[in-house]
């Protein structure tokens, strides 16, 4: 008797669980589900007031490449690396050269007197005419190389993968590396959640690198020590969100930032000193939830963003004041 009346608890106890569970499951299906009250609805920060935008579109133009990895200025021409290969294209679009890469590119920088591309563990410099010159690295199994700059005779190379900046001269001889740690108390270094990790020297020679999973742009010696700081973490207009942004910025002639973000894909214009300054493309010129447009620059402060998901350049120039 005792143990009938076990087996019914049992039967009942496991009936009761078997209806707990459909009624669950039914209960969450997306059409039976309430409002998430903890969901971000971004709708409302796609839209920019019109007194924030201090640039206007002036021209755009397509690119027969596939695989776009990344732009850069130097000396009127910009060279855009992609589908193994660089495209130097003039100002007005117009291809001025086109030269094989010998791995796939992740990032490029040029200058006056060659091309350095960064692949997933090595860096390849070229010649301003294409020829392989030599190549740096390559680093650890962990690499991927998302940003190189140089400065002087300096090599700055940007690892995402092992979370460290590479300092080489020009001869490719290794000076020295770090991890942005602050000091011996130092709690984290770079923190870098997804391959996003970028640096640029501005035209007075000052290192700045991203660190992206704290919304921060911070200014280092050569040597790695770390000189000041800015952060702007903010789902608004003046701010940056998400696990890692900005993705992509350049440098104004002025040492101001120009700032590309993913996620809410925007560009906009930091003075110097780390405070908004104004938008340059409002989210709803880019493709929802698409790709953080690369930046350049050229010597009059106009903008180049490379459009990932249009395959397109697209050319931003400041509004006049009154326009």
């Amino acid at each position: 008797m005792k143990n009938r009346a076990i087996i019914i608890f049992l039967i009942l106890l496991a009936a009761i669980s078997v209806f707990i569970i459909i009624g669950d499951f039914k209960s969450t299906r997306p059409d039976k589900q309430g409002e998430n009250p903890f969901d971000l609805n971004l709708d409302e920060y796609k839209d920019v007031a019109p007194e924030l935008i201090k640039y206007k579109e002036v021209k755009n133009f397509k690119l027969d490449i596939k695989g776009l990895a990344g732009i850069s200025y130097d000396n009127g021409n910009l060279y855009v690396a992609g589908d193994s290969s660089v495209q130097v294209i003039s100002l007005e679009g117009q291809l001025v050269n086109n030269f094989p890469l010998q791995d796939e590119p992740y990032c490029i920088v040029a200058n006056l007197v060659k091309i350095y591309v960064g692949n997933e563990n090595t860096v390849s410099v070229y010649s301003s005419d294409g020829k392989l010159l030599s190549t740096l690295g390559p680093f650890t199994e962990n690499s991927v190389i998302t940003s190189i700059d140089t400065w002087e005779e300096n090599i700055f190379i940007a690892d995402a993968g092992a979370r460290k900046v590479y300092r080489f001269d020009s001869d490719g001889n290794k000076l020295g590396e770090f991890e942005g740690k602050t000091g011996k108390d130092a709690q984290h270094g770079f923190i870098i959640p997804s391959p996003y990790f970028d640096l640029a020297v501005n035209t007075f020679g000052d290192l700045w690198i991203v660190n992206p999973g704290k919304h921060m742009l911070e200014n280092y010696t050569f040597e790695g020590s770390l000189r000041s700081f800015w952060k702007a973490s903010s789902i608004k207009i003046d701010g940056f969100s998400g696990c890692c942004n900005p993705a992509h910025y350049a440098f104004l002639p002025d040492g101001s930032f120009v700032t590309s973000e993913k996620g809410l894909v925007r560009i906009k214009v930091y003075k110097p000193s780390g405070e908004f300054d104004g938008v340059v493309a409002a989210p709803k010129k880019f493709k929802e939830e698409g790709y953080a447009p690369d930046i350049a620059v050229d010597d009059e402060g106009n903008i180049y963003a490379l459009d990932f998901d249009k395959k397109m350049v697209r050319v931003f120039e400041l509004k006049q004041t009154g326009l």
